[in-house]
């Protein structure tokens, strides 16, 4: 697993080309094909994945959830930066440096 840097407000997250995602019962399973991995995103993080169909910052990311789930932005924020961050290390997803 590659070590990745803290996810920021202004950093822009994509998915990396290169994956088959199925829906399986409101569930999303993916397989990466570079590295043969199966993963199980599940319903919240299958929809982490919709929305990142299109580059979005972090910041972006946060208030949509937010606002989807009608939880606070913070404890939003405490669950999807360790999501991205596990995306991210498994190569995933491309995190850029936002300004």
């Amino acid at each position: 697993m590659t070590a990745i840097t803290p996810i920021h407000a202004n950093d822009v997250i994509s998915r990396k080309e290169g994956n088959l995602v199925s829906d399986m019962g409101g569930e999303k399973v993916m397989m990466s094909i570079a590295s043969g991995k199966y993963y199980n995103l599940g319903s919240t993080g299958g929809r982490i994945w919709e929305l990142i169909a299109e580059q979005r910052k972090l910041d972006e990311l946060i208030e949509a959830l937010a606002v989807e789930y009608d939880i606070q932005p913070e404890q939003c924020r405490e669950q999807v930066v360790p999501f991205l961050e596990h995306l991210s290390r498994e190569g995933l997803i491309d995190i850029s440096r936002g300004v």
